[in-house]
This record gives structure tokens, sequence and C-alpha cells, in this order.
């Protein structure tokens, strides 16, 4: 997510930079860091600091010449040795033997460096990109801002002009420290404008610490800490800092800070700052004119009018540049969306722009007889002022005469509800200075020069001011989350809010409540949508019935999944058609606007279409199985792929050797990598299909495909929707007694419940799953539920019931052939042995769990092996091993996408960091597991937050972190956490205070 440039290593020679050719023998010179010379890759010998303490000064007068005098007091200042002149020119001489030909030049008794190309100095580079920075973020553009502001940063190697000696390196460092701590300032304020809250805590955090007076960063990590939720720390931060400035310098905080603290106390709802809406260009009434009256309630679609404004803006212009050519916005969009009310109003907008008059006509696109164009010019070319007499009789003389008449004239013309781009070429103007608005169903892909819009439904708070616009706002005021869940139901389309809002109107008697839960039944809810002439479903029905038989049978079935938008082989797979086909089938469905083009591969259907396609698949699919077929398809698909990716993750896991058997082959992936992106934008959709799934003939299927997907949970990409589904399932096994699918899904519920820190209630899970695997034989819940059992007794330091249960875990895996499992178990039993005291035994476990990853080449687990083996290494004071243990774990769990355990895993190296009284890297690397969160939920915050507040304490910020603490002291406490008296006694000496 951040794009940061890390500053702990050299940078390779061959970084880009402005200006570079990418000449191997160019010379470049860096002075943010060690002073330094390359040529190309080629590092030079740049000599003793003395010579590069001359180098450094020649360097930094950027192309100036030093006198001798001038290079003497920059190397040795009021006390210079007898002999400094030979020495200036002895350094001169050696330097001029390693750099190009005539770069060192002399000059008026004095030296200078001359003819560096472009980008040669990596200060000139980071002057530049600041620059870049500055002129960004003045045209708004923050991202590129604080990208380059990155890259500038990531020029320093360390102190600039380190190891340099002498007064005009020293007073040269001050300068680019302060100038760098500067640029840190602006990209962490772009950083908090962005939204990057959290993030910017950990560094935030370690740079006060650093730099305790430097009051911006204390500003900065205010802020932060306020808009991540975290009030009273930031208070404490003020407090802090009010008392170390009084402390140090006898002064108190400076206005800005004094005027955030206030701000903060009193939850100011501007310290992030709105943006300011774009004004709207009035509209002058003109002649003539054709445009039906736009609504008094239009709502909205800002962004939608900016753009089509602008585009008729330029068609319109008076100047060669911007009238040269005639503009055509095209709108495409389902039926209701409101093409036709933005298309009127946009008109309305525009009407000073097109003096000369603008035309109308519904071309009735969507029905079953669309306005023929002919008929169209004649009605175009009167009210233009051409005599009946005149008009031609056929199409082809109709458009000419047409083009002809609007030669030199601005005139707007407005095609709605068109069917396809052939009715609507010949409507066209041709000349500049003219523009067409065409509204359509379909996407006019085909229309030569048109500017596409694809309207899309209102945006919650669109849709939200419509409904209070039409219903009043004393209504809607009294029952805002009523007047939410009704324009949610609608789908946010503009057609339905309408009328939902206009029934709520018309009754007087009926509150907000009332029509929420009229419209809360899917089944009912297109009926309910009707109101006078108004109909959501009448309207689709125009698009359906156009549609041929495969469109349709497509159509429908598709419809039938739950999840927010479907791939393309998961669609291929509910038809049971070839990828092409079904790509081409869907494409079609796009260009009618039944269907909407999610992303590359993906599509989805609109909420009310898909309510609207499911009552058709009813009314029409026949045989009427095929809706079931078409739902087992679908999850065949995605139970075979997820096996093939669990497979992938752990070779040599025989959980997927119990899985129910598939038709569907599932899809095949060439590494790791692919097959994660696979099932990570899959999530949602698969999990939505287990929930459909609980049929008897996919009962099974459904619960396995939960356990092959474990990792949704555990990486907390998607634990809340992993629960539901678990809950569903295992719910619907009970009732329907099978004690299999029963066992495998309360199995996945432990999983869901270790993930969120319900201890409690996970082991009540996998105690019942280890009952009925018994019952049923089963080997997965017999051998995952004593070794969950086994985690939480470490939580709940029940150790010796940890002990029993992983012991059994492990023979039971052993007897199953499964080394993965086994080396997880002994892996978790390190951490019972290390709680018990027995260090050595604990180390000697979790290496036998890594030899068996290693053997194995499991990445991921792997990462789990040596999170346990440093914590085993931090407990015996082996703190060196153990970070490295630990820092390896944490890249795994990054590269693997685990952000719960890398989270934990801060947390530990935040503990060894703390260990080893480096308390600042501590309270980093605590930030960050805060910022990731963890395995654990509240319970882990209160852990992650007592590492900090001790870590905060030994820097030196004493009241954030008591707030700290009490906020972990107020977690525990809700939890009935034995954590709670370790924490009272890190407060008590506080409050004695």
């Amino acid at each position: 997510m951040d794009d940061r440039v890390g500053h702990g290593g050299p940078r390779v020679p061959e970084q880009r930079r402005p200006g570079s050719s990418g000449k191997p023998a160019a010379l470049r010179f860096d002075v943010l860091g060690p002073v330094r010379a390359w040529r190309g890759e080629e590092s030079l010998a740049t000599g003793s600091p003395q010579q590069r303490a001359l180098l450094a000064a020649l360097l930094l007068r950027e192309g100036r010449t030093a006198t001798a005098a001038e290079l003497i007091d920059a190397l040795w200042g009021e006390e210079p040795p007898s002999q400094a002149l030979a020495a200036v020119r002895t350094y001169a001489s050696r330097l001029r033997k390693v750099l190009d030909p005539g770069v060192l030049v002399s000059e008026s008794g004095g030296y200078a460096v001359r003819g560096l190309r472009e980008g040669a100095l990596d200060l000139a580079v980071a002057q530049e990109w600041a620059t870049e920075a500055e002129k960004a973020r003045g045209a708004g553009d923050l991202g590129h801002a604080r990208k380059v502001l990155n890259r500038a940063l990531g020029l320093w190697d360390g102190e600039a002009l380190a190891g340099v000696p002498g007064p005009y390196a020293e007073a040269q460092r001050v300068r680019l420290e302060e100038w760098r701590l500067g640029l840190l300032e602006s990209r962490l304020d772009l950083d908090l404008e962005l939204g990057c809250h959290a993030e910017a805590v950990s560094e935030l955090t370690a740079l006060t610490a650093a730099h305790p007076l430097r009051e911006r960063f204390r500003e900065l990590l205010m802020l932060a800490l306020y808009r991540s939720g975290r009030q009273a720390e930031a208070l404490a931060v003020y407090a802090d800092t009010r008392r170390l400035l009084a402390e140090e310098l006898g002064v108190d905080p400076r206005p800005g800070l004094r005027e955030l603290q206030r701000r903060i106390l009193q939850a100011d709802p501007d310290l992030v700052e709105p943006s300011a809406p774009a004004a709207e260009p009035p509209s002058a009434p003109v002649r003539p004119a054709q445009l039906p009256a736009t609504v008094p309630d239009f709502t909205g679609r800002k962004s939608f009018v900016t753009e089509l404004s602008e585009v008729l803006a330029g068609a319109a212009g008076g100047d060669e540049d911007t009238g040269r050519v005639m503009a055509v916005s095209a709108l495409a969009g389902i039926g209701g969306v409101g093409k036709t009310t933005l298309a009127v109003h946009v008109a309305h907008q525009a009407r000073s722009a097109f003096p000369d008059g603008q035309l109308y006509v519904d071309l009735q696109g969507a029905g079953a007889r669309a306005a023929e164009p002919e008929t169209v010019l004649g009605s175009f070319l009167r009210a233009l002022g051409t005599a009946d007499s005149a008009v031609p009789d056929s199409l082809e003389e109709r458009a000419a005469l047409y083009r002809s008449v609007l030669d030199g004239r601005r005139v707007l013309v407005l095609l709605d509800n068109a069917r396809d781009a052939a009715q609507v070429r010949p409507l066209l103007p041709g000349t500049a200075g003219c523009a067409a608005l065409v509204t359509s169903r379909v996407r006019m892909v085909d229309l030569a020069g048109a500017h596409l819009v694809d309207l899309d439904v209102m945006s919650p708070d669109e849709a939200l001011a419509l409904f209070t616009k039409i219903v009043g706002e004393e209504r809607v005021a009294a029952e805002r989350e009523a007047a939410l869940d009704v324009v949610a139901a609608c789908g946010f389309l503009p057609l339905a809010i309408r009328i939902a809002a206009s029934r709520l109107a018309a009754r007087r008697t009926w509150t907000v409540s009332v029509l929420a839960a009229k419209l809360a039944d899917e089944r009912r809810r297109l009926d309910e949508l009707q109101a006078g002439d108004l109909a959501v479903k009448a309207t689709f029905e125009l698009g359906y019935g156009a549609l041929e038989p495969a469109q349709a049978r497509a159509f429908r079935l598709l419809g039938l999944a739950d999840g927010p938008d479907i791939s393309l082989t998961a669609a291929a797979a509910v038809l049971d058609l070839p990828v092409e086909e079904t790509e081409d089938l869907l494409e079609s469905l796009v260009d009618t606007s039944l269907l909407e083009s999610a992303a590359p591969g993906r599509y989805r259907f609109h909420d009310l279409v898909r309510l609207y396609a499911r009552a058709c698949a009813e009314r029409d699919e026949q045989p009427p199985g095929e809706r079931a077929a078409a739902m087992s398809r679908l999850l065949d698909f995605y139970l075979a792929t997820a096996a093939g990716v669990y497979a992938i993750e752990r070779p040599g896991d025989r959980l997927v050797d119990h899985l129910e058997e598939t038709e569907h082959q599932g899809l095949s992936f060439e590494d790791r990598h692919a097959a994660q992106d696979w099932l990570y934008a899959e999530s949602v959709c698969l999990l939505a299909c287990v929930r459909q799934s609980v049929g008897a003939k996919t009962l099974r299927r459904a619960v396995d495909l939960l356990c092959a997907t474990k990792d949704l949970a555990e990486s907390g990409a998607n634990a809340r929707e992993y629960e539901v589904a678990a809950l569903t399932l295992r719910d619907r096994a009970r009732d329907s007694g099978d004690v299999r699918t029963e066992g495998r899904a309360r199995t996945a519920l432990t999983n869901a419940h270790l993930v969120a820190g319900r201890f409690k209630e996970a082991d009540d899970e996998a105690r019942q799953a280890m009952e009925l695997a018994a019952r049923a034989s089963d080997p997965l819940p017999s051998c995952w539920a004593p070794n969950d059992r086994g985690i939480i007794a470490i939580y709940e330091n029940r150790h010796a019931d940890g002990e029993r249960h992983l012991q059994q875990a492990i023979e039971n895996f052993r007897a199953d052939g499964n080394d993965v499992g086994e080396a997880s178990a002994l892996c978790n039993l390190s951490r019972i042995h290390l709680a018990m005291g027995h260090t050595s035994s604990a180390i000697e476990l979790a290496q036998q769990g890594i030899d068996i990853y290693d053997r194995m080449g499991l990445t991921l687990r792997l990462a789990n092996g040596r999170y346990a083996l440093g914590i085993a290494l931090t407990q015996a004071g082996r703190l060196s091993e153990a970070l490295d243990q630990l820092t390896e774990a944490l890249t795994l769990f990054h590269d693997n996408r685990q952000p719960l355990w890398e989270g934990v895993t801060h947390f530990r190296i935040a503990e060894v960091h703390l260990a080893a009284q480096r308390a600042t890297l501590a309270a980093s690397h605590a930030e960050q597991a805060i910022a990731l969160r963890g395995i654990g939920g509240e319970w882990r915050r209160g852990t992650v937050l007592t590492v900090l507040g001790r870590a905060l304490s030994a820097i030196g910020q004493s009241d954030r972190a008591r707030a700290c603490w009490q906020e972990a002291l107020a977690i525990y406490e809700r939890l009935g956490s034995s954590e709670t008296g370790e924490v009272r006694e890190l407060l008590a000496p506080a409050a004695a205070a």
C-alpha cells in the first residue's frame, strides 16, 4: 500500500535519475550519505577523508570555482596544517586521475567540477524531485507529489556527507538534515491528506523519539492518532510535548499545536477538510427549444454533469481549436439509471452555448417499434424552418439537407433512447459548433468519434438526497436509517428511488420504516417498485424481451449467483460453455446494459436487475432443475480450483485428499502467486456460493470449500464472511443430521473464532468437532481440532491441557500421513514448552517443525515455524537469532499476503527490541502491529498496546504510554482476561506520580 523507499541500505549504482541516458561510462556522485563516485556501475576510489571533503566541497558549489583559501578553510577551519595548500593540490591531482578528463578544472588559483551531465549528483536530483512534488501538490495531484517526495527521500543513504571531516562539511550536514526533515514533514503531511493515518503513526512515533523538540512531527502524530480513532493517545502526545518543552526549554507549545489540541478535545469535524463542490454553469433560456423540462429535484451526478458539459463546451467554442470538431456524447446505461434525466439536465445547462436551438426526439429504441430516422429528420427539418414542400423523400436526401441547414449554426441535438448506432448516424449534425447528446441502453462503441459515458447508479449520498427532496426533510430526518435502507433496497437506481419516494409521499400515514419493510422482501421488491405509469420491472422487461435465446439463458442463470460479481471462468462453469463462447455472450449482455463489465474478465448485475433475472429464471428456465444444476457447477468449479490452490501452497498436506470429488477440473496455475491472486480475487464470490449451497446435494462440497480456503480467515482478508458461511453450514448440517459435515463446519468455525480472539467459543466448537469426527471417523477434524485446542490453551495459559491436545494432534497427523499438519502441531507444542519454562525443548520442537517445512518447500508454513522459533529464542535471551527468525517470518507472511500474521510478527519483533533496550524500534514495530491488526482480535490489541506503552515510557513519552495502558486495561476488563493485573501494576506508578 505504501510506496515509501527504504533508507536501510546503500543504493544500487544503477538507480534511475532524471536525464540519465543509461550510458555505463557516465560519472555520477553521491553526497546524501557517504561521498561516493561512480562510473556506470563501477565504484571509484575517492581517497582519504580529506580528499573526499575536497570533492564534496566542489560538488556542493554546483560548478562554481572555489579558491584555494576557501578550500583550506572548508577542510581545516581556523587551524590548517602548515602544508595545507600543498595537500589541497595533491588531493586535486589524485581526483583528476580518478575522474574523467576535464571534470575537475583549475581556474584562477582555485578548482571547480564542471561538465557533469544532468542528474549526475544525487543532491541535484533530490532538489528536482522536491520541486516537482511542490508543483504537483499545488496542482492538486497529491498522490504524485507523495510519490516524488518518496523518491527524493530515498536518495538519502544515512547521514549526508558521512565521515567527511571539516567545518564546511559539518555545516552542510546540518543544512541537508534540516532540509531532509522538512521534506519528510511534507511527505507525512501528504500521507495524512491521502488517508494513510494508521500507517503514518509508526513512522511518526519513531521520529518524535529521534527529534523530541520538533513540534511539527508531534503535531502530525497527534492528527494521525486522532484520525485513526485514538483520541486519548493524541491528547497524551500534547501532554508529553508540553511537559518536555517546559523541562528542556522553559516554553509552551507553539500556537498551532495548542489549537490542534483544542480542536481534538472538541472533536472538530473540520479536522478532515471537505472538498469543495464544483460550481455548475448557469443556464440561460434561449429559443427555439425542444428540450423536455428538466426535473425540479435533479440531484447529484456532478462529475457526469461536469464531464458532459466540458465536451459540449468544446464543441460550441468559438475559436478554431475548440470549435473544429462536433462533439457526440453517448450515454449508455441500464434502464432506470437516469440517462434521460441527466441528458436533459446537461442540455439545459448548455443551452446558452447553443443559441441557434436545441432539438429533441425520443427514438423509442427500447420498444418494439423504434422511430425511423427519416421520420425524425423530417420533424427536425421543419423545426429548423424548412417548408414541408422542401423536405425530400429519401433518408439520404433528408440527412444531407439536415447537415446543410445546420452549417454555420450552433445547435444541440438530444437523441434520447436510441436503439443502436445505425439509427443515430443520419441524425448527427456534421459541422463544427453543433453537438449531439445520445442516450441508449446499448454502448455505441461503433459510433465513430463518440465520447462514451457509462452511467452508473447514484452514490448513497446522492440517492438519499433525491429521496429526501421528494419525501421531505422532516420525514427523512426522523428515520434516517430506514431511509438509507430504502435507497439501498432500490439499488441506488434513480427510477426505483423516485417510485419508492413517490409512493411514500402520497401516503401520509406510512412511515419510512413501513416502506423499508415492504422493500426488504426480495421476492416482492420489484412488485413494490411501481407507481402510476412508472415501474422498474416494466423497464427491465423491454431489455429482456429483445435478447436472443442464448443471451436470455445466460442472463437468467448468471443472476442466480449471490456474489457481487462473477469472473469469466466462473460464468463459463455456470453456463457449461467454453470460455470463448461465454465471453461473447457476456459482452453482448454488457452492450445491452443488462450486465456491467466490473473489470477485465469480471461482470456484475445491478441489484434490481439480478432480482429480475432470478424472477425470469423461475418463470422461464426449463427444465426447472437447470437452476440447481447451474449452481452445482459453480460450486464444483470453486471447490476444484480452491483445492488446487491449497495443494500449491501446502504440498504434501493431505487435506485435499479428504475433500469431496468434483466433476469440474478447476483452473490450473503456473505458480503460487497466481494461485493466491485467484483465491483473493474470488474470495467474496466463493464464500457467497458457500452460503447458497445448503441443499442436500451440495452441503458436503460447500463445507469442503471452506476447509480448502482457511487462508481467507487466517489472513484476515475475509474473516467475517468466512465466519458467517461456517455458521450457516454448521446449523444446516446439524439440522439435517449430517455428522461429518457438521464436524468440518465446526472446525472451520473454530478457525474464525481464533482469528477474532474469541477463545472460549473457539474451544467449544473444536471440542464438539472432535466428538463428531470420532463418530464419523473423519480424519480432518480429528487432526485439526485438537491442534486448534492446543493453540487456544496457549492463549489461556492452560499448559497441561494444551500439551495433551497437541500430542493427540501429532499422533493423528502421523496416522494420516500428514507431515505438514505434524509440523504445525510441533511448532505449537514448542509454544507450550516455552510457557512451561522448557526453553531448550521448545527450541528443539520448533526446529523440528521447520525441518519438515524446509524439506517440503513450504514457504507460508515455514513462516509459522520461524515465528515459533523466534519466540523461543527471545525467551532464551538469544535476541539476535530471534530477530533473524522473526524478520524472515515477517517477509514470508508479507509475500504470502497474511496481514494478520504480519501484525502478530511485528508485535513479537517489538518484544525483541524492547528486551534489547531498543525502545524506539520497539515502538515503531508495535505501531505497525496495531496498523495491520493481528490474530487474536481485541485481546491481541491489548497485548500490543501494553508493549507499545512500555516502549513509549522508555523514550520519555509517559503520558502517551499511560493512555495505551489505560486502553489495554479497558480491553482486558471487558474480556475478563488475566492480564489486567500486569497492566494495573504498570499504571500504579504513573498514578502515584
